[in-house]
């Protein structure tokens, strides 16, 4: 017995194809691996066995969970049947709401009217989720990236869906994190929840799925097992040398941090970084990175603390930054999609900060920023479209791109390649090492994948809000972690 069935579904986007004619089917309790390259369409076909669609997008063909076409459904009908846990949490997590009083109502769909039954959903979300109770009452900017995505999880476990479609379950989680995510999801399918797994990453897919699909261009190329499926894997990238090491270079001092409740998020860190040097920052969920990084960038204001550039302050606040000084430190969201206007070109937008910040004509921006959007495997006719018919890879490498073209004293990136398949994920640090050596940039990389942290001249670990391992290097020897890493 089958409980999701696709039948011919098909994608549209003006005239670009994004899928054509997927036919899967799936049992009670089986896991399904999405695979393929960033673009190749997983994201656009799990929204689908949602019932959804990203705008623009036209969906023909037939999508059934427990007997129910969804296509059009409404979220009354949906709830129970599917649930969906998305590439980048920020997109469900209400910031203006307490994420408790979120899980409660979405227990409501399927509880309506049994307060305690409600509790007991939610309560049982937030520990197969691997999170505290007394999280709950906390908003999602609150949170550390870990913490939403477990969040976002929790939110999809509440109403007990028959169908969970996964987009990239493990983003930006350390490896601690990852295993404990992927048990929890590893007791739902026994529980006989399906699931359907939108991924890059080969080793999730073989330690979660039964079966597989890869998809290329909207196009299914090979299913079956997933060893049949997944291949050899791709080789690993050299790491990237250290760069240019005169002037200032960055200089944030006793960086600290306190929550609006008193929490401490950091405590006292110092980030020294030479012009042309890559520095990564690691660490648990919960450890600060993200909290350091935005101090850095001047999104969140420290207590104490400094942050200089090229020997010049700048203060604390971006807000109480002047444009020369807004340029010298740029940062790229974790999360890119919400960073993009949707009624704008992509390649329009990745070559504003060229025009605003250095100067340059609008047409010569543009021819720029094509340039590196076609480096880093963003073509000129991807970028070309509106960001809502964009994957999420593509998006995250034309947050990049931006950034690199205001040609800042200081790049912070919050974990760059989360959305990126092993290809893309080695051109974008490869194009990273290109512009740090050509143009003496600083490169701050906040990450949990390995491999990242192996292309940084210098690792930083981070736990609790403080600074407890330095490092010259992530060396292979210790299995490729930064010394203090607890798993």
């Amino acid at each position: 017995m089958s409980v999701l069935e696709i039948d011919g579904l098909t994608a549209r986007a003006g005239d670009a194809v994004l899928l054509d004619g997927i036919d899967v089917t799936l049992g009670p309790g089986r896991v399904l691996a999405v695979l393929g390259p960033s673009g190749a369409g997983k994201s656009t076909l799990g929204l689908a066995v949602l019932g959804e669609a990203a705008p623009g997008v036209v969906l023909t063909g037939r999508v059934r969970v427990a007997g129910a076409d969804l296509l059009g459904a409404g979220r009354r009908r949906r709830a129970g049947r599917v649930g969906h846990l998305p590439q980048h949490p920020g997109t469900v997590l209400d910031p203006v709401r307490r994420v408790g009083r979120v899980l409660d109502e979405l227990a409501a769909l399927v509880h309506p009217g049994d307060r305690a039954a409600r509790a007991a959903a939610v309560a049982t979300a937030l520990t197969r989720a691997g999170l505290a109770p007394g999280l709950g009452q906390r908003f999602p900017h609150q949170l550390s990236g870990g913490q939403q995505q477990r969040m976002a999880l929790a939110q999809t476990l509440v109403t007990a869906p028959d169908v969970i479609v996964l987009d990239e379950p493990t983003t930006g989680l350390d490896p601690g994190t990852t295993d404990e995510v992927l048990g929890h999801l590893a007791d739902l399918a026994r529980a006989g929840t399906a699931l359907v797994l939108l991924t890059h990453d080969r080793s999730v897919a073989r330690r979660l799925a039964d079966r597989a699909v890869a998809l290329a261009d909207g196009r299914v190329v090979r299913h079956g097992s997933v060893e049949d499926v997944l291949g050899p894997d791709h080789p690993e990238r050299p790491s990237a040398a250290a760069g240019p090491a005169s002037g200032d270079g960055l200089e944030a001092l006793g960086l600290r941090v306190v929550a609006p409740g008193g929490a401490v998020l950091l405590d006292g860190v110092d980030l020294r970084a030479g012009p042309g040097t890559c520095v990564a920052v690691a660490g648990p969920s919960g450890a600060g990175k993200t909290t350091l990084a935005r101090a850095v960038a001047g999104l969140v204001t420290p207590v104490t603390g400094t942050v200089a550039v090229d020997g010049a302050r700048l203060p604390a606040a971006l807000a109480g930054r002047d444009r020369a000084q807004r340029r010298a430190v740029q940062y790229v969201h974790q999360d890119a999609r919400p960073a993009f206007l949707e009624h704008r070109a992509v390649d329009e937008q990745v070559a504003r900060p060229a025009v605003l910040l250095r100067g340059l004509s609008p047409a010569d921006a543009r021819a720029e920023a094509r340039a590196v959007l076609e480096r880093l495997g963003v073509t000129a006719a991807v970028a070309a479209r509106r960001p809502g018919t964009l994957s999420g890879g593509q998006l995250q490498r034309a947050g990049v791109a931006r950034a690199l073209l205001a040609r800042p004293g200081v790049l912070v990136c919050d974990e760059p390649t989360s959305a990126l398949d092993t290809r893309h994920r080695d051109t974008l640090l490869t194009e990273l090492d290109r512009h740090r050596r050509e143009h003496g940039t600083v490169v701050v990389l906040v990450s949990h994948d390995l491999d990242v942290l192996r292309a940084a001249d210098r690792v930083v670990h981070l736990h609790d809000g403080r600074a407890v391992a330095p490092q010259a290097r992530v060396d292979s020897s210790s299995g490729g972690r930064p010394a203090g890493w607890n798993r």
